[in-house]
């Protein structure tokens, strides 16, 4: 009897502290601020999910909701590899361009080009 009240309180923690780290993820997605943010964010439901899961698993006994997790886990991990696909393709995050943006303005020599340097130091000599 006492190992089910044990069990009985791990499983009432567990589902407590994965709600809160639910609640902080889903504000972190929300509030952002960047993209990159946001796709951490989601990668971080898609842990919590799974927990979810396997402790709904370990509650109930029935096996099957692991290896709906397992599937889960699958689909999150090429869900964030596509993100951050995106995310490289897309280029610089917006902050970070307008960082570039200003260095390339105060160090106007930064923003040529290899053979323009190149064309610029071959005519000099």
């Amino acid at each position: 009897m006492m190992a089910q009240t044990v069990l009985s309180a791990a499983i009432g923690f567990a589902l407590v502290f994965l709600s809160a780290a639910l609640l902080v993820t889903v504000l972190r997605i929300i509030l952002g601020p960047t993209l990159p943010d946001r796709v951490l964010g989601l990668d971080m439901l898609v842990a919590i999910a799974i927990g979810f899961i396997a402790v709904i698993a370990i509650k109930t006994g029935f096996n099957l909701y692991i290896d709906i997790a397992i599937a889960l886990g699958l689909v999150g991990f090429l869900a964030t590899v596509a993100f951050a696909r995106f995310i490289l393709t897309r280029g610089l995050a917006p902050e970070q361009s307008a960082e570039a943006a200003s260095a390339k303005r105060a160090h106007p020599k930064r923003g040529k080009t290899a053979q323009a340097v190149r064309r610029k130091r071959k005519g000099a000599h």
